[in-house]
């Protein structure tokens, strides 16, 4: 737990494109609780670790770039749904806000068509949790809290 003067940690959880579906799109794959539910998870999550989170979604790559680049928080969860294959740009971004990451996918997309191991996040994340379903986002926010409250090494 933060110490009472220390500001509480704050962690933003990005979903991108068709992330809005969930609950709906593939349920076989993606599952049938909705992003909502999934993210009344991870707000329950984070008040037992005692930290802030907000939520953004977006099917437009240049908002959630514009997103992260607001800084307002400590750490990110990224599910970035097909951006991962495809977005230099948001790599450079998530690089240039210098803000540890943990990427999430409610799939394991290496499981998934040959297309979906390219993965532009993956070197560059603290860690990924992949193929746990809704659950994989309450692990991946214990895991960016736990890196958070590491103590640096000098």
């Amino acid at each position: 737990m933060a110490s009472p003067e220390a500001a509480p940690i704050a962690v933003l959880v990005v979903d991108g494109p068709n992330l809005n579906l969930v609950g709906t799109r593939e349920p076989g794959i993606y599952g049938s609780e909705t992003l909502d539910q999934v993210h009344e998870r991870v707000r329950v999550r984070a008040r037992e670790l005692d930290v802030t989170v907000d939520f953004y979604q977006s099917n437009h790559e240049g908002r959630i770039i514009d997103r992260l680049h607001e800084r307002d928080f400590d750490g990110v969860l990224v599910n970035a749904g097909g951006l991962t294959h495809t977005s230099v740009a948001l790599r450079d971004a998530l690089l240039g806000i210098s803000r540890p990451f943990v990427e999430v996918h409610l799939s394991d997309p290496s499981r998934r068509e040959a297309f979906r191991a390219v993965n532009f996040l993956h070197d560059i994340a603290i860690g990924s949790v992949v193929g746990q379903g809704p659950q994989g986002y309450v692990v991946a926010l214990d895991m960016l809290v736990d890196h958070l409250r590491r103590p640096a090494t000098s």
